[in-house]
């Protein structure tokens, strides 16, 4: 094994479990979809920086920008609009430097996330994300209405909702691209109503003084009632989180590595531009006072205002048709991946390839939103989700780029510091702008998390959560190398399992099973003749697989070599020198000549190698019995029966005795035998201080008189013997003791790592 190369190893080594890598029938399909969209989907500027710069553009620019600057002062509220879309920006660059590194699916942050850290987290962050754009649709036709009221106070609020819900429904049943030839129109009202503002420079003038930092004297509902920087944060940072209207349409984009990046970066940069400038404006057309008492500065102030008015009202719809269209291809993502119940009606598509099952969903959650008649209680949860999704994306690509994967080559590469900030800055924004919906939105995503773990979901792409673990055992390894020798309090059963003929294991995997559970490792070493070897091969990870799935972690490998005995030894030279090695060896005892031999020259290079050794002996009638009661013998400590730390060579013996009898849930005696009649009361002594000092105070104790043998037989029935070992041991004697006991017995070898008073 270890220097021959006439070794052939078929290894089944047990890694954190990751997904199926993507078949060749899975990429083609990709690469066909992708071959398809780029025929009829979307480019840069309608598919992507349309939707995110109206969306940006919205509500909080034309009725809370001034009541920011009127609060916070110019400097004030550069600072803020510059913080806010500084998450953003950053959020942004991570964005872009994820999406040229993955063939992004359908669903948006929903894919990019999924494809990284793998379908439970993908889901738990997109299912709130998918709900969040629905509830969003309800608020801006709530805004689309208050707006309208303005213009027409005599309609019935109700008609005003359900049309405007009926038209988003329509346009976006009809298609996305009719969808974006409206949001064309709305782009040009919003262009229109900015230009209002800016000819109001040549009516009278930027004539107010500037106040550069303001007074925070609070709004219309709470005049005197003050705010703070960060409460005025909290209402403008929405307007900052509208970079996810591009990114939902990534299954319909011609090319979605150059149009995310181009159009979201575009889009943040010039939205920021215009809030900067409207900050300036607005600080030099009406004094703070005017700003703070009123949420209609900008439109009072324009030279047209009912121009300004009209792009309120763009705003607002397009907002909402941009969730309306983008909200329904989240489910269907969700639906293609059965995380949802119901996935595989939300999955199919319509004759012209919209979502329109996955559309009539959304479309009654928006209508039963609508009849509520009020979401401004859980706004701030929506809020919520879209942070939590920009701090996921961060993320992913501080894990990627962290871990140094020679798979993570974007065409867009950032600086570490970015998605860190990104990350931070985005669970910090949680917090300050509403710390409860902050908690709330957290445990959601975790139950969500919860609940999809359980479902055992299979993806059709790989992941880098092993690589994640990988990375922290190859950390964890390394400072364990530094520390030398493992501790006795962190001793754990890792047991090595050396397999001839698979029918062994099988009759072994209770017995393995308990020794190993929990928190202990099984290493299933297949030893084979040369050519030998392709059964064990075959039918090993199977074994493997179910000890796993019954919660032992469990490896295979399987060896074709020499004999038995060199196999085993050349194993176990292998594995000395790796930081999960085993530490205890189970063999049978043997039957014949030969494989005595062996087995004593195996038992002396475990010793030598610090690896206990078990030697089972069945009793051919009885096997395990009920695997409800154990005895334990420990070695007679006469004349004086001193407990001490170093206890002798029972140390594995009793260790392994219970961890039998907890998972077993059984009986456990502690036995000594008492060669002298005068010496009972000190061995009843030093067992009562052994099973204080080793705390097992629910251990029965036992001491037998005279010769082993007959002690063992005085002793209660049990199910199962376990005797400390020393050195080479006799195989016949051990015989004796199993026909003596009656039951099946465990001979334990100390290998001087372990200690059952530690």
């Amino acid at each position: 094994m270890a220097d021959n190369n006439q070794d052939k190893k078929s290894n089944h080594e047990a890694e954190p479990e990751s997904p199926p890598v993507q078949s060749e029938d899975t990429l083609e399909k990709q690469v066909r979809e992708e071959k398809r969209v780029e025929k009829r989907g979307f480019g840069t500027f309608e598919g992507v920086f349309v939707p995110t710069l109206l969306t940006i553009l919205g509500v909080i620019m034309y009725l809370r920008a001034g009541w920011v600057v009127g609060n916070a002062g110019l400097v004030g509220a550069w600072l803020i609009i510059l913080v806010s879309f500084g998450v953003t920006f950053f959020t942004g660059l991570s964005l872009s430097s994820i999406v040229t590194n993955i063939r992004v699916g359908a669903g948006g942050a929903f894919s990019i996330i999924a494809h990284a850290l793998g379908l439970e987290v993908g889901g738990s962050i997109g299912l709130p994300l998918y709900l969040s754009q629905t509830l969003a649709v309800a608020l801006y036709i709530f805004g689309f209405r208050t707006g309208w009221l303005w213009l027409f106070p005599s309609h019935p609020a109700l008609f005003v909702d359900l049309g405007v819900f009926a038209t988003l429904f329509v346009v976006a049943y009809v298609s996305a691209g009719f969808a974006f030839r409206i949001q064309f129109v709305v782009l040009a009202v919003i262009v229109a109503s900015l230009i209002s503002v800016v000819a109001a420079v040549f009516g009278e003038g930027l004539t107010e003084p500037i106040e550069w930092w303001g007074t925070f004297r609070g709004g219309p509902q709470s005049p005197e009632g003050g705010v703070s920087f960060w409460g005025v944060f909290a209402v403008f940072f929405p307007a900052a989180t509208g970079i996810m209207a591009g990114v939902n349409m990534s299954g319909e984009l011609r090319n979605p590595r150059r149009a995310i990046p181009v159009g979201t970066l575009s889009a943040i940069g010039v939205s920021l531009g215009v809030y900067l400038w409207l900050a300036y404006w607005l600080a030099r057309v009406a004094d703070p006072v005017a700003l703070r008492s009123s949420y209609t500065a900008l439109i009072d102030n324009a030279a047209w205002p009912r121009l300004v008015l009209a792009g309120l009202l763009g705003a607002t719809f397009s907002s909402g048709l941009a969730s309306m269209v983008g909200a329904p291809r989240i489910l269907h993502a969700l639906g293609e991946h059965e995380i949802v119940p119901g996935s595989g009606w939300f999955s199919k598509l319509g004759s012209n390839k919209e979502p329109r099952n996955a559309l009539l969903a959304t479309a009654v959650i928006v209508f039963a939103a609508l009849m509520l008649r009020e979401l401004n209680a859980i706004a701030p949860l929506i809020t919520m989700f879209f942070l939590i999704t920009y701090a996921m994306i961060n993320v992913v690509v501080l894990l990627e780029q962290g871990l140094g994967l020679v798979s993570f080559r974007p065409l867009i590469r950032v600086p570490l510091f970015v998605p860190a900030v990104g990350g931070i800055g985005s669970f910090v924004v949680m917090f300050i702008v509403n710390p409860a919906f902050s908690v709330v939105a957290a445990l959601i995503v975790l139950g969500m998390y919860w609940f999809l773990v359980r479902r055992e979901l299979k993806a059709p792409f790989g992941d880098v959560r092993s690589g994640l673990f990988v990375a922290v055992a190859e950390w964890s390894a390394k400072r364990v190398a530094r520390l030398g020798t493992p501790s006795e309090r962190v001793w754990r059963s890792n047991v090595l399992v050396p397999i001839e003929r698979i029918a062994e294991i099988r009759g072994l995997y209770r017995l393995v099973w308990n020794i190993a559970y929990k928190r202990g490792s099984v290493k299933l070493l297949g030893l084979a003749d040369m050519g030998e070897g392709d059964e064990l091969a075959e039918q090993l990870p199977r074994l493997e697989e179910s000890l796993r799935n019954d919660g032992v972690f469990t490896s295979s490998t399987v060896v074709e070599a020499g004999t038995f005995g060199e196999n085993l030894m050349a194993s176990l030279e292998a594995m000395s020198g790796t930081v999960f090695r085993p530490n205890v060896l189970l063999v049978r005892i043997p039957k014949t000549k030969t494989r005595k031999e062996e087995l004593a020259t195996v038992i002396q290079r475990a010793t030598e190698k610090r690896v206990g050794v078990l030697v089972l002996a069945e009793h051919e009638a009885a096997g395990l019995g009920l695997e409800g009661s154990i005895n334990v013998w420990v070695d007679e400590m006469s004349p004086e029966w001193e407990l001490k730390m170093e206890l002798g060579d029972f140390d594995l013996a009793l260790l392994i005795s219970y961890k039998l009898a907890t998972n077993w849930d059984g009986d456990l005696t502690i036995c000594v035998n008492a060669r002298k009649e005068d010496e009972v009361k000190k061995a009843e002594s030093f067992l009562s201080d052994l099973r204080s000092a080793a705390r097992m105070p629910a251990a029965e104790m036992f001491v037998g008189q005279g010769t082993l043998r007959a002690a063992v037989s005085q002793a209660p029935a049990a199910d199962l013997n376990v005797f400390p070992m020393h050195g080479e041991p006799d195989y016949d004697k051990l015989r004796k003791l199993v026909e003596t006991a009656g039951s099946s017995c465990l001979f334990a070898l100390d290998s001087g790592v372990e200690s059952a008073v530690a």
